[in-house]
């Protein structure tokens, strides 16, 4: 797998800071972090043909099971911020990295990622290895 070309499975937007995600201290609430991943990885996946209707749609449903995110600089209002949502991992799970970064110094700002499973939405059940359909998506064959 080392020869896969892994920046087309990347997403980048440009968000700015809005006044409803700010807390009292006037930084955006830590929070609302998840949201701008969100926004991000659902960029992604919209690349790929493979956004959660058409997960749905596959037989497949793929909550998110774990979320970590790093803090090192607060966004402020009016900021403009560039988030990157990279693929990492898809043989077992869907492992998902993302940078904030501000849009003018590239300063990064957080970081994080999110792991989801595949599951059955038929059985309920979890798959153990993600399931052809994905690998279809990102162009990698099967051996």
């Amino acid at each position: 797998m080392a020869n896969l070309d892994k920046h087309r499975w990347s997403a980048e937007l440009e968000l700015q800071v809005q006044f409803y995600d700010l807390d009292p201290m006037q930084i955006v609430w830590h929070g609302n972090y998840v949201r701008y991943l969100e926004v991000a990885r659902c960029a992604l996946l919209d690349q790929l043909d493979y956004n959660y209707p058409q997960m749905q749609a596959s037989g497949y449903a793929w909550p998110i099971i774990d979320l970590h995110l790093r803090y090192a600089h607060p966004a402020t209002f009016g900021q403009r911020i560039k988030v990157r949502a990279s693929i990492i991992e898809w043989e077992n799970r869907l492992r998902i990295a993302y940078v904030i970064t501000d849009s003018a110094s590239g300063q990064r700002l957080s970081r994080g990622t999110t792991t989801q499973v595949a599951v059955e939405i038929a059985s309920g059940e979890m798959c153990f290895a993600s399931p052809p359909v994905l690998f279809q998506k990102l162009g990698i064959e099967q051996i």
